[in-house]
Parts: C-alpha cells; structure tokens; sequence
C-alpha cells in the first residue's frame, strides 16, 4: 500500500509505503507499483496509531460490559492500535494460568496487545513473571473494580521482585487513610470526589516513588488526576499518565454525569483540571492513557455508593485530542509524543509509536477539517454512553495494525478481522 500526500505529525508531507507489517519508506513522490493500492491523503493527517497503555476489557468475568471483541473494535474505531489490559478481572491475573486463560481469549483482538500481571495476597509471582508480561499492575493501593488493593509490604515486595527482572510496574496510587468518612454521609454525584481526597493521591504517589526510589525500580503512575501528583513523579523521575476524563472533566461536570461520572481516582476541582491540561501541554505529562472501564448502563443507574467506579473512552481519547490540536491548543507532535512515541519508549517498544522506515505499519489517517460530536450510542463498546457526549472528535477514516487495515470509514464503515498478537512475544 502507498499513502501518497499525507501530513505527518511534524507538518511534513510525505509518501508513507507499506510492505507487508512494515514503513518501507517515507518519502516524497514515491511512484505506485503494479498491484498496489494508492490512498491520496492530501489534506489529511497521518499519525502513528495509539497506544492505550490502560484499559480493562474485563474478560474473563464481565464480558456483559465488555469482550476483546468489542473493545479491540471500539479501539480500532477510535485509532487505537495497540492495548494493555489490566489484571482486575475475574479470576485476577495473578499467576500464569490465569495469564494464559486472559492471552487465549485476546486471540479475538483486532489490535495488538499487552497483558500486564496483578499483585494480591495471593499472587504466584513465579508462575507469573514466566509470562511475556508487559508490566506488573495496574498494583492497587487502594481498592478499586475488583478489591485488588494491597498493603505497604506486600506492594514493596512486588516492586522489589519486578525490578530483579527488569519490569515496569505500574500504580493505582490512591492512600485509604485520606479518605474523607465525613463525605458518605451525602448522596450527590460529587459525594466521592469529596470522599476519596487529592490529598490520598498526592501523598500515595510520593511514598510509591520513595519505595521505588529504595529498590532501584521504575514505576509508571496510572490515571494522575492532580497536578501536584504529576510533579511528585516527575521529580522522582518516574513516568505518569492522564486519562482523558481527567484532562477533560472536572467536578463541574457531575451535576450532568451524576453516577456515570463516579471513578477511581475521582474527578477533581476545575482549577486542578486546568493546572493537569498545562502539565499535558507542556511535556511534564508523559502519556495518555485511558483506563477505559466499561460498565453497563443499568450498573451505573445506582446511588454515588452502590455504582461501579469507571467509564469508557478507548475510541474517543485520540479524536478528543485531535481536536485539541485542531484547535491549536495542543500541537500534533505533542499528540503523537503522548499517544505513541512516549508509550512506546517508556514500555520497551522498539518497532512501534513512530512513522519511520522499518517501524510497524500501525497509522491512522484523519482528516483534521472534519470533525463531529461525540455519541455514545455511535460508539462499539458494549456500553452504548460516554461521559463526552455531545464533545467534538477527530475520528479516524482508516486504522492499520501491522500493515493491515483493521477499520475503515471512508465511504462506509467496515472493520477487519482480528490480527492483533502480544507484543511481548
């Protein structure tokens, strides 16, 4: 396949060649050869496709919210094309029977993969690290979907074994002693942010990095909602991710969320939502990650105590930035550093996150002139909402994992058969 006309990231516009799985070459004027499909991209933009280093596709155990079917589909139809599922689901992956029942069930993905290994009291750390892991985590320090939550000991344990090994281990960092009790006796949306504190973030975040810091380990901090916290690992020099609900929504919002808005860690003030936008902007932040947690209508129609924390967002993460950058208040190379290029530097993924010669052929192709509002019901998740609904998006017109072409929308909406494999094989 040759893209011919296609902006890159950086403004250049190039010739993209695609030769089986790989970039052949990136040029100017390359010629067609004989039986090879031509796309003009002229006016359109051509992106490395995501890397969505956090999402729970929930199987096995909740595949009524969500299955590697249809949440690889939903990934595809929002430029995604590599994922790494969380062990939270039920059983847990927690020991390398349980990674293998998740892996055999990840054949059914459009994209390519991670499987990251969990941490319980129960864990089988040997059986585990055997595994082609991508990280150990998302580690628990609070309770969150699937009561996964561990103590000081257990945790320093689990990084201590990771950093034998050479694994990332990536943290939910919330502290349950700053919890605010005081808030249960409330019944609003905004009942748990004011229950579940910055402050258990930030001081969370600060005693990870120490604990890190003693063993000699890396640690990548999950869904940073404060912009304290990103500091605190910054100046550890661990790495960090915001969602886009974080980036994007605030307290404001939860008058119209309500319990579709509840997830862990909570929405935070709209003056710390702007200060987390600036560390996003500005390159403090590393990666963009989505925590895409789905979970069924009926479920989330419940009081702020009895709903399940996590809402869905692994097809409208790169289009929501996408317009950000359309808008000119992101730039596309940040788009691209946040999405891939930083994702694959920091997990080891040495053939993926850039539009290079000898690169994995995993693009997205946009055309920036042409957004459209956000809807849940538009969306192929298993969940049919979105807590951006009604928000503008850059959707793709074509994804390709690896040379193929997993979904394409240009005259209508077709989808690929599944190709995704493990990236860590």
């Amino acid at each position: 396949m040759l893209i011919t006309d296609a902006t890159l990231p950086d403004g250049r516009t190039r010739d993209v060649r695609i030769d089986g799985e790989t970039i052949a070459e990136v040029g100017e004027l390359l010629s067609t050869t004989a039986d090879e499909r031509s796309i003009d991209a002229s006016g359109k933009r051509l992106l490395p496709g995501m890397i969505d280093v956090h999402v729970h596709f929930r199987q096995p155990g909740y595949s009524h919210k969500e299955t590697w079917a249809s949440g690889s589909k939903s990934a595809a139809a929002g430029g995604v094309t590599t994922v790494v599922d969380q062990p939270n689901t039920e059983p847990p992956t927690t020991d390398g029977e349980r990674f293998d029942e998740k892996a055999a069930l990840a054949a059914d993905s459009l994209v390519d993969f991670g499987i990251n290994g969990g941490v319980t009291e129960q864990w089988v750390p040997e059986t585990l690290f055997e595994r082609p892991l991508f990280a150990l985590g998302e580690v628990f320090l609070a309770d969150s979907t699937g009561n996964m939550g561990i103590d000081a000991d257990l945790f320093a344990d689990a990084v201590s074994r990771a950093s034998e090994r050479g694994v990332t281990v990536t943290v939910h960092a919330e502290d349950a002693t700053q919890f605010n009790d005081s808030a249960r006796e409330r019944d609003d949306a905004d009942a748990w942010s004011a229950y579940r504190t910055p402050q258990a973030e930030i001081d969370a975040v600060r005693r990870a990095c120490t604990v890190a810091s003693e063993h000699d380990a890396r640690i990548h901090v999950a869904h940073t909602s404060t912009p304290e916290a990103i500091d605190v690992a910054d100046d550890a020099g661990m790495t960090c991710e915001v969602t886009p609900h974080h980036l994007f929504l605030s307290r404001d919002d939860l008058p119209e969320l309500g319990t579709f808005g509840r997830m862990n860690p909570p929405l935070r003030r709209e003056t710390r939502r702007r200060k987390v936008f600036e560390r996003v902007a500005d390159g403090t932040v590393d990666v963009i990650a989505t925590d895409h947690a789905p979970h069924t209508r009926e479920e989330k129609d419940a009081s702020i105590w009895d709903a399940p924390s996590g809402v869905p967002g692994v097809e409208t993460a790169l289009p929501l930035l996408l317009n950000e950058a359309r808008e000119g208040t992101l730039g596309y190379e940040r788009v691209r550093d946040l999405t891939a290029a930083n994702p694959a530097a920091i997990f080891g993924l040495s053939n993926k996150g850039r539009i290079e010669e000898g690169f994995d052929a995993d693009l997205v192709l946009v055309d920036p002139d042409d957004p459209r509002p956000i809807r849940g019901e538009q969306t192929h998740t298993k969940c049919d909402w979105t807590p951006f609904e009604g928000m503008d998006g850059v959707f793709p017109e074509l994804t390709m994992v690896r040379g193929t072409v997993v979904y394409e929308d240009r005259h209508e909406e077709l989808f690929g058969e599944p190709v995704g494999r493990n990236v860590r094989r």
